[in-house]
């Protein structure tokens, strides 16, 4: 009795010894990033190309609807800065809420974390991107990530006329080291005339107390959604905020552990809209879309991604750009949770 009572306890500690192994050898092959290449990129684009044609590219502002619904492109800056490309990646598109992340940065630079956030919310939402949310019952936005909470943002950084908005788009040119991205004069001028919806909301805020300005100030915000880029520029600023703010050359300048923790956790709270919830539980990272169709996401210490695809879902996020990313989380097993 005791010889068999050995015997299978020796069988089970075997047998665990085995299954802990395999479990372990599973996380690592699932895990192994350095196995990211073109080839892979490609194959999760193809795989993913056809969701355009169940979605919608945004018309609401008039210069986007002219955007090509077909375009694709997918991009990986891996964790020692090297960038992988697929698709059309030379295609440029404009940020679009992208830049709320980047003007967050600024903001908080500039003026600290807590007189920002003195004036706004860290909440998630339900509500879509340009919902007033409860700007007429507490009087202060949201969220960052919202449009209230981002006019409000760009509007706290310091200067006159559009040097907040320069300071923004310097700031995109060194995260991405490009200097030639430029704002879309006629996407601006496009979302200038048509951004009725974002001016109630300044006013709103005026009228409450937290912006002292003109609309000079709104032009700004209007501008640095207006500002044009590739999928490769995304995911530079994916890694940028997934390595504490350190560029994907290695350059440390603003470097700062704390704000790259402010931005993720907001990217990942209400990068993704009212889709949030949902985005976190599917992809599990800090990601922000842009109704322009692109998805700039931060693997925390690890890779930034950046896809494109102008087709948008309900939620005014890229269907095919979801896709991509969520095949590409699977594939990894990259999700912080």
């Amino acid at each position: 009795m005791k010889k068999n009572s050995f015997l299978f306890s020796a069988k089970g500690i075997l047998i665990a010894g085995f299954l802990s192994l395999n479990t372990v050898m599973y996380a690592q092959k699932t895990a192994d990033i350095s196995t990211i290449s073109e080839k892979t990129l490609s194959g999760i684009l193809e795989k993913n190309r056809t969701y355009y044609t169940q979605g919608k590219v945004a018309d609401y502002i008039p210069e986007l609807g002219k955007m090509d619904a077909k375009a694709i492109a997918f991009s990986v800056v891996d964790k020692n800065g090297k960038v992988f490309n697929s698709g059309d990646v030379q295609k440029k598109f404009t940020m679009q809420s992208i830049s709320k992340i980047i003007a967050l940065m600024v903001a908080v630079n500039e003026k600290g974390e807590a007189n920002v956030f003195d004036k706004m919310g860290y909440f998630g939402s339900d509500r879509p991107f340009n919902h007033f949310s409860n700007l007429e019952t507490t009087g202060k936005p949201l969220n960052p990530m919202m449009n209230a909470g981002a006019i409000l943002t760009t509007s706290l950084i310091s200067g006159d006329g559009e040097k907040p908005f320069l300071k923004i788009l310097d700031m995109v040119r060194y995260i991405t080291k490009n200097s030639t991205i430029d704002y879309s004069k006629s996407v601006y001028e496009s979302e200038k005339s048509t951004g009725h919806r974002n001016r109630g909301m300044f006013y709103l805020m005026k009228n409450n107390g937290l912006i002292s300005g003109n609309e000079d100030q709104l032009d700004n915000y209007f501008k640095q959604c207006s500002i044009e880029l590739t999928a490769e520029d995304l995911a530079k600023i994916g890694y940028f905020f997934a390595n504490q703010c350190v560029r994907f050359d290695g350059d440390s300048t603003y470097k700062n552990a704390e704000i790259a923790k402010l931005i993720e956790s907001q990217m990942l709270t209400a990068g993704m809209y009212e889709f949030s919830g949902e985005y976190s539980r599917t992809v599990g990272l800090p990601s922000k879309s842009g109704v322009g169709g692109g998805i700039t996401v931060s693997v925390p210490g690890k890779i930034g991604i950046g896809v494109f695809s102008p087709a948008l879902d309900q939620h005014g996020n890229s269907l095919a750009g979801y896709h991509m990313i969520l095949d590409l989380v699977k594939q990894y097993n990259l999700s912080i949770f």
